[in-house]
């Protein structure tokens, strides 16, 4: 390999002359030097196409497909009934008696809670000794016969006006509030002690009603 090239600088020294090859080098590294200095403003921007033969266009005539028009096919507009929504009530309600309505006598509601308690219905029973006790209380004009009237209001209203009756009346909504709310079994327990209680709210009426 050094002989190669050894031999071809001794050929090329004897062709061209010394001071001339280094002439000619110190140009080419201008010229190069040059080249990396302006680049890319030396490059042309736009390179020369190359021309391509134009094929002549053929133009097929346009199909035009008539329009289908289809009728319009209407869907039946279907009704569903809609839900009543019904109102949970906050607090339990009591169910009064309507107004003016003339008060039952004394045996006709104690016989119906009687009678429901001999069946083993002590649930119904116990709520007509609290419907007894809330006629006793309208008929002696202690509150007013509007329906929807809840335990707490009835208590509280009976406690403005009679504050002696309210442990009554409380003790009676509580035991009606956990058999018909809070869906406890009902037991003859339960009756027994509504029916000592509304024995009670009619002595204390009546007491009162004494001293007045």
């Amino acid at each position: 390999m050094s002989r190669w090239w050894t031999e071809s600088v001794a050929a090329l020294g004897d062709a061209v002359p010394l001071p001339l090859a280094a002439l000619l080098l110190l140009a080419g590294a201008l010229l190069v030097a040059l080249a990396w200095y302006f680049f890319p403003a030396w490059v042309p921007r736009r390179l020369p196409r190359v021309g391509r033969p134009r094929l002549p266009r053929l133009r097929l005539p346009r199909l035009r497909l008539p329009r289908l028009r289809l009728p319009r096919l209407r869907r039946p507009k279907l009704r569903l009934p809609r839900r009543r929504r019904r109102a949970r009530p906050e607090t339990p309600a009591v169910p009064l008696p309507a107004p003016r309505s003339p008060e039952p006598g004394p045996a006709a509601p104690a016989g119906l809670a009687d009678r429901l308690a001999a069946e083993g219905r002590y649930a119904e029973a116990v709520r007509e000794r609290l419907r007894e006790m809330v006629r006793l209380l309208v008929a002696r004009q202690l509150v007013e016969p509007r329906p929807g009237l809840t335990v707490t209001e009835l208590t509280a209203a009976v406690a403005r006006v009679r504050p002696g009756a309210h442990p009554t009346l409380h003790a009676a909504g509580a035991i009606f509030s956990d058999l018909w709310y809070a869906q406890r079994p009902a037991t003859a327990a339960h009756d027994h002690r509504m029916r000592d209680l509304a024995a009670e709210l009619r002595r204390e009426l009546a007491a009162e009603g004494d001293h007045r």
